[in-house]
């Protein structure tokens, strides 16, 4: 295996700490330039020690300081570049060969983007890059000869269950001979809770997710299933499938990530315990298998597998999510953006869990008429972006 030196960005979240643990399980074939972190400065300093990093990107100026008191080790530390550009500048460094793309959100897609243009190994767990640029990024991807390794746990599954000469190009139509893709989920803490009860339930119980351990804001997307629909439109982009021939399906033991159904009724699927380091781990061994450190799985304890329907009265999100993607691109980047802050005004109690659809909905209902045409450069999708948030923080101050 070639040696790979990582940027890491968004290390302090549980992808990059996942990223972390599997990279020091391989000092031969591995090793970490670059770390960058937006608050928990405190926990980067720690982890640009245990790795050794070169540089660390923070946002600020006062981040900067407060990463230089956390330092413990020998000597100055790490070079500390500051703000966005310094995410770009260090992504197209000539010692990176792969980047982790973890941050979250719409700040994660120009450091996304610049990869591609790098033609970087790009380990893609930010969501945005697709959602709201995917034409943009993929075509980037294919003229810069990028290579693009999806990470999170659905679309790693159908990477793993496609056809081998898929998984060897950036697709522009569906593998020859598959039918169908499966996209599975949870259904999250609120599966079973009375919907009428919905409109009661707090930021805590939304965060409190049956089977994995993420981030508040990705927990309450997966509550609402919003992450699911963001990842059927992943899908899209990723393995060049139409909408029509992508379905999601509630599976609450989270050990089936996806499935791939094929033309002759076959199906294969990828089963796992749900433990990010497993897809991160085959991202950065590929096309290689390497230990992630996770466990075996005890086929025998399951006892059961369920599949079912997901509701679209009990998860209005993931049809919103739908209807984005038949609408085009500027609805798709309308969605994530409306989203994005609906989710941060519950998480602070300015708004209920049950008017997060409702602001999304709202969102989409006015950028009706937006062409995708006018989505041609990354400029033009932050600009939509910004307007959308713009009109989604009106809506939540009525609300409040």
């Amino acid at each position: 295996m070639k040696f790979q030196q990582l940027c890491v960005l968004g290390s302090t979240g549980s992808i990059g700490e996942s990223t972390l643990d599997v990279v020091l399980r391989h000092p031969d074939t591995m090793a970490v330039y670059a770390l960058s972190a937006y608050s928990r400065m405190e926990k980067l300093a720690e982890q640009a020690l245990a790795v050794h990093a070169k540089v660390v990107v923070v946002p600020t100026e006062q981040a900067r300081e407060r990463f230089r008191r956390a330092w413990a080790g020998n000597g100055p530390g790490p070079e500390i570049r500051i703000g966005a550009q310094a995410l770009v500048d260090t992504v197209l460094d000539s010692q990176v060969t792969t980047v982790m793309a973890a941050i979250v959100g719409a700040a994660g897609l120009p450091s996304a983007l610049a990869a591609a243009q790098a033609g970087k190994r790009i380990l893609l767990a930010n969501k945005e890059a697709l959602v709201a640029a995917g034409g943009l990024f993929m075509r980037t991807v294919r003229e810069n000869g990028a290579e693009l390794l999806p990470i999170d746990s659905e679309h790693n599954a159908i990477f793993q269950c496609m056809p081998q000469n898929a998984r060897a190009t950036i697709p522009t139509e569906p593998a020859t001979g598959v039918r169908r893709l499966l996209l599975t989920g949870s259904g999250g803490p609120f599966r079973k809770t009375a919907i009428a009860q919905l409109a009661d339930v707090t930021p805590d119980q939304a965060c409190a997710h049956p089977n994995w351990s993420m981030g508040r804001k990705i927990s309450v997307d997966s509550a609402t299933m919003l992450n699911k629909g963001l990842e059927v439109i992943e899908a899209h982009w990723l393995f060049a499938m139409p909408v029509d021939r992508i379905q999601v399906v509630i599976h609450p033991q989270s050990m089936v990530h996806s499935m791939v159904e094929y033309e002759d009724g076959s199906i294969l699927a990828q089963l796992g315990q749900p433990d990010m380091r497993t897809p991160i781990a085959y991202g950065l061994g590929f096309p290689e298998r390497i230990d992630s450190g996770v466990g075996l799985l005890q086929l025998a304890t399951l006892g059961r597998l369920d599949f079912e329907e997901p509701d679209f009265e009990r998860f209005p999100c993931l049809r919103l999510s739908f209807d984005a993607l038949k609408t085009g691109q500027a609805a798709c980047v309308a969605l994530n953006a409306a989203n994005e802050i609906a989710v941060d005004c519950f998480l602070k109690q300015q708004i209920r869990y049950t008017e997060i659809a409702p602001v999304i909905e709202s969102c989409l209902e006015r950028i009706t008429g937006c062409s995708d045409t006018n989505l041609d450069s990354l400029d033009d999708v932050l600009a939509l972006d910004a307007h959308t948030r713009g009109i989604a923080t009106e809506l939540c101050l009525l609300k409040a």
